[in-house]
């Protein structure tokens, strides 16, 4: 026995004897990737509610308004200077070819109601704009329409050539009397996806059409989209101080359409933009003239 148990010590002795291998670590340079590794498992084994919890939060901080920019530092010009770059842009092309445009920003919700309107401007932008009125041919409403320069009245006639697709007018006027025959016609679906269709939300459904057509033929239409209103100003050709009369008259008629507006839904002016047709966009800073500015009978155009 003593001899089976030296034999069996000498091993345990030899294995006690070795020396114990030293824990390795990775390479300072590696450290990064293996930290790397060790965060893509742990989000891996995120939790679905707490990916849930973490998308919400996301959405809760999401901007629910129109961006706007901060004009502390950015350049802004008087109305004689950026007619003058403008004009200079439009070099070449005939003055009645080109217009002003006009770009209101506004600081405005993204899901709240839009501006839309129409409004005669104190110098009208001539734009052939073609009117048909629903209404039987031969009534008195009818004919007035014509006189006051609609391109066709009517009531089947119309319905027609809608359905045709020979729609040869750019907007539609209905009396209340042919309202009915409108609604069984079934146009909402060829005239609605391209806002023609008469009704008496938008105030295309109304007893004096002639007078309705004098101030469509004569007024600019203009409408909110992502929170900027959009009209056509003026003509190139036109003098300063019209420039001035016309974008005066809009930003009045803005301001009262934000003002009719209920009381929880906040919607202000931010920017004022002019450009043209192929002109740069210009921030105006609400003043006539400039220190600089060139007299306003150098951009008259004669």
């Amino acid at each position: 026995m003593a001899s089976s148990t030296r034999c069996l010590a000498r091993p345990l002795q030899h294995a006690f004897q070795l020396s114990v291998r030293p824990l390795t670590l990775p390479p300072s340079f590696l450290l990064p990737f293996q930290l790397q590794r060790t965060q893509q498992r742990d989000a891996s084994g995120t939790s679905k509610a707490a990916r849930k919890a973490q998308a919400a939060a996301r959405k809760k901080k999401a901007r629910n308004t129109f961006l706007v920019t901060d004009l502390t530092n950015m350049p802004q010009f008087p109305l004689l200077d950026a007619m003058r770059y403008l004009r200079a842009a439009e070099v070449g092309r005939l003055p009645t070819s080109s217009k002003y445009e006009l770009h209101v920003r506004l600081r405005s919700l993204k899901n709240g109601p839009v501006i839309r309107n129409r409004i005669r401007l104190p110098h009208p932008v001539k734009t052939d704009i073609r009117i048909a009125v629903i209404c039987p041919s031969n009534s008195d409403a009818g004919q007035a329409a014509l006189k006051a320069g609609a391109v066709m009245i009517g009531e089947e006639e119309i319905f027609d050539k809608v359905k045709e697709g020979d729609i040869a007018f750019d907007r539609l006027l209905c009396h209340p009397d042919s309202l009915q025959k409108l609604n069984k016609a079934g146009l909402g679906r060829v005239l609605g996806p391209k806002g023609m269709m008469p009704s008496t939300k938008t105030n295309t459904v109304l007893k004096d059409v002639a007078s309705a057509v004098k101030q469509i033929a004569g007024a600019s239409e203009y409408r909110e989209r992502m929170g900027v209103v959009r009209i056509a100003i003026g003509q190139l050709g036109y003098a300063p101080e019209e420039l001035q009369r016309n974008i005066k008259a809009f930003i009045e008629a803005l301001k009262k359409d934000v003002a009719g507006m209920s009381d929880r839904i906040v919607k202000e002016i931010h920017e004022v933009v002019l450009s043209s047709t192929n002109g740069p966009g210009l921030s105006l800073n609400g003043e006539f003239r400039g220190p600089n500015s060139i007299p306003a009978k150098d951009l008259s155009v004669n």
